[in-house]
């Protein structure tokens, strides 16, 4: 009689492994699951992609401002990597440059016209740090998108998957936990993958943030120190007959 028991109710057992829960779901429940996995995929290709494009710039900016520094000519290192800049410090030191040398014709003999040229420069630089800030951090808005509303959208999936459970439940007109648990395990699956979307997402947007923070930080110390070199120079030649370009940078220190 046993045995006869044990066989009747063998069909009646629920896989509950996770691909068959996800199998076993409402369909609005599987387009939230198949939403946040896809949206967790994406998160991790742009954390990858950020992380390689920040330690990129950072390797460029130390090999940049070692040549800045080292003495040479500012127009030789204009010709070789601010005129097509291929990174973000050297695109701030060529709009720097750019707006010099278009100012270089005009006799600086006035207070005035160094004040114009130093805001000038300044203001070119500003721009092209906000440029190349913009273009660092794109996407930056779709991690923190996904961290605060992957939670919610797993739990929409959950409550649409409970209330389907419940009705089932009395359809059937019964409350044994063999009937009720298969259907939550199903909605609570949509929770815990918003989680692993949610979580990664949070985590990076945080580290990126600061990162992204701190080359900009860096950024605007090499556009303050590069204005000020500028500036002394405009500001010598303007006491002088003729001003001559900028030809050597001073020594670091």
């Amino acid at each position: 009689m046993g045995n006869v028991t044990a066989q009747a109710l063998a069909p009646m057992a629920h896989d509950m492994s996770l691909w068959s829960l996800f199998l076993q779901a409402d369909w609005v429940v599987k387009a939230v699951m198949v939403s946040l996995l896809l949206a967790s995929v994406w998160v991790w290709a742009i954390v990858f992609e950020k992380m390689t494009a920040l330690r990129r710039v950072n390797r460029a900016a130390d090999g940049f401002e070692d040549r800045f520094w080292s003495g040479g000519s500012l127009e030789e290192l204009f010709t070789k990597e601010g005129e097509q800049p291929t990174n973000p410090i050297a695109a701030v030191f060529g709009a720097a440059m750019r707006e010099w040398r278009r100012s270089s014709s005009r006799a600086m003999t006035s207070d005035l016209a160094v004040t114009g040229l130093k805001e000038r420069v300044e203001r070119a630089m500003s721009v092209a740090i906000t440029r190349e800030m913009d273009r660092l951090e794109r996407w930056m808005v779709f991690l923190a998108t996904v961290a605060s509303a992957a939670p919610f959208i797993g739990l929409f999936g959950t409550v649409w998957g409970i209330m389907n459970s419940f009705s089932a439940i009395a359809g059937m007109q019964s409350t044994n936990l063999a009937v009720v648990a298969p259907g939550i395990a199903e909605a609570l699956f949509a929770t815990a993958i918003g989680l692993v979307a949610a979580i990664p997402a949070t985590i990076a947007y945080n580290k990126l943030a600061s990162d992204l923070a701190r080359f900009a930080g860096r950024l605007d110390a090499f556009a303050a120190e590069f204005g000020a070199i500028l500036s002394r120079q405009s500001e010598a030649a303007a006491a002088e007959p003729a001003r001559p370009a900028p030809a050597r940078q001073p020594a670091e220190g």
